[in-house]
């Protein structure tokens, strides 16, 4: 599960930076946690793979990590 919060990271970073001049930040936040709760949910359905509560925790903490620090760094500076 760390890999995962390590890649859902990445992604949310990359995420902001794409879109922090605009006002879609809060279509990208609805749009991450989708992503990390459906790509897990597909594990359910993909042959040798399994579905683990520790990635689905993993990955929402990534993109959570992420947009804590963009709202305190927004608010400061």
């Amino acid at each position: 599960s760390s890999n995962h919060f390590y890649v859902f990271t990445i992604l949310s970073v990359l995420g902001i930076f794409a879109y922090r001049n605009t006002k879609k930040i809060k279509f990208l936040v609805i749009y991450l946690f989708l992503l990390s709760i459906v790509l897990e949910i597909f594990h359910l359905i993909i042959p040798n793979r399994g579905f683990e509560w520790s990635d689905l925790f993993g990955n929402t903490l990534g993109v959570i990590f992420v947009i804590i620090i963009y709202k305190v760094k927004n608010k400061y500076v």
